[in-house]
């Protein structure tokens, strides 16, 4: 069939690659894609939020199946959409309802669910400009650090974690009143700080039934060390090295039961990718949040270790027989290091020319800000590829990943040296 995949990162290169390896994918086109994603899919110049250019490539090209990347068009309502149009109703939108999408979209939404279906989190208010002496109050009855998060999608940036009680009240007050994040901080949640170590579990669920996918952890900081200003992400590692089966069995139980079970309770359609951003204290796991798609570098480490395939994976969440399907799991470590521009999460140029792609040996390149322009592969945007490697160990993978990461070259290139520092 045709399938119409919709984003332009290393999350949707992933995708893209492990799809067109299957028998069932005759077409795949994305929306936009990037460089990488163009030699093997159909890239086509549309937004990912622009519900009607997509409609209309969607009936131009008989697409039956739309699997979506990026969170954006998620919270927008795509899947509604769909549901909605006379002459779309019957493709399958792999992504969760509008509503479901707001598990993502709203801090505050999250939080809500989080309590009312008993499941483990940090203690936590919500504030807005009308409320922000209050807020600060609150800030006075917590232990430093102090978790400041915009209630909305602030592309990964919306978390500040500040140590100093002035200098959060000052934050807060810039957040609500100064808007510092726009929008998306009219409404900020104060949360508890929570002291361990964080991991991702990524769930894909049909509404009824769920999978659970392979763990993973990524490195949020752009300085070694977990030092400096939050990205993207800059590296991962599958599976997480510390998760046994007894912790594996909590999370389960405690956090992931609870959650599709309080989708199907609360009445919100959802079918696709819950990613639960957790924190184990003390072997005790607690969720931080939700997002309603796959991470990114996360799933550049996770898709490579499916062994089944993919395109009929998504069927059976379209066609609710997920329970059916047999999930197998690459036993090997995945692991991959983001390479991405000089100054980035702040200002960065574009437009710079790659080299040595064609040095790369024993790893999978995932491009995530890169265009052609006039024959060559320039970057694009600030987090730029993504190189995944497997290995027995995850030390064994990461070091193939190294070992070609310096063959990629482009000017003020920087990528973090310490993936995995903390695992050890």
């Amino acid at each position: 069939m045709n399938i119409l995949l919709l984003g332009s990162g290393g999350r949707e290169h992933a995708f893209a690659w492990k799809m067109v390896q299957s028998p069932l994918c005759d077409t795949l086109f994305m929306a936009p894609g990037n460089a990488g994603t163009a030699k093997i899919a159909t890239n086509v110049a549309i937004a990912v939020t622009d519900f009607e250019a997509i409609k209309a490539l969607v009936i131009k090209e008989n697409i039956e199946m739309v699997v979506v990347g990026p969170e954006d068009p998620l919270v927008k309502g795509i899947y509604d959409f769909f549901l909605n149009d006379e002459s779309l109703k019957n493709v399958p939108v792999i992504g969760p309802s509008k509503i479901g999408a707001t598990l993502e979209g709203s801090k505050e939404f999250a939080k809500e669910f989080l309590v009312k279906h008993n499941i483990p989190t940090a203690a936590y208010d919500s504030f807005t400009a009308e409320t922000v002496e209050k807020g600060c109050d609150f800030l006075a009855t917590l232990q430093p650090p102090y978790v400041l998060k915009a209630d909305g999608l602030a592309a990964g940036k919306g978390v500040l974690i500040i140590q100093d009680l002035e200098e959060a009240k000052a934050e807060l007050r810039n957040m609500l009143v100064g808007q510092k994040f726009g929008a998306a901080s009219s409404k900020v949640v104060i949360e508890e700080f929570l002291d361990g170590i964080e991991l991702s579990c990524f769930v894909l669920t049909d509404g009824k039934s769920y999978k659970i996918l392979p763990t993973a952890k990524d490195y949020k900081r752009i300085g070694e060390g977990d030092t400096g200003l939050n990205t993207g992400g800059m590296g991962a590692v599958s599976p997480v090295p510390y998760v046994d089966a007894v912790l594996m069995e909590k999370i389960e139980t405690r956090i992931v039961k609870p959650t599709i079970a309080g989708l199907q309770k609360d009445g919100i359609p959802y079918k696709g990718f819950v990613f639960i951003g957790l924190i184990n204290v003390k072997n005790e796991p607690l969720v931080i949040e939700y997002n309603v798609r796959m991470g990114d570098p996360e799933t550049e480490v996770v898709i490579p270790r499916l062994e089944s395939d993919l395109v009929e994976l998504f069927q059976a969440v379209a066609s609710e027989k997920l329970d059916e399907f047999e999930l197998k799991i690459d036993p090997r470590s995945a692991t991959t290091v983001m390479m991405v521009s000089g100054g980035y999460p702040e200002d960065f140029e574009k437009g710079k020319v790659i080299s040595g792609l064609d040095k790369v040996q024993n790893s999978i390149v995932f491009h995530a800000g890169t265009k052609f322009d006039n024959g060559n592969v320039v970057t694009n945007g600030g987090r730029v590829m993504a190189i995944t490697s497997y290995g027995d160990s995850f030390q064994e993978a990461l070091a193939q990943s190294y070992k070609n990461v310096v063959e990629i070259s482009w000017e003020n290139v920087y990528f973090r040296k310490d993936i995995g520092f903390d695992l050890v």
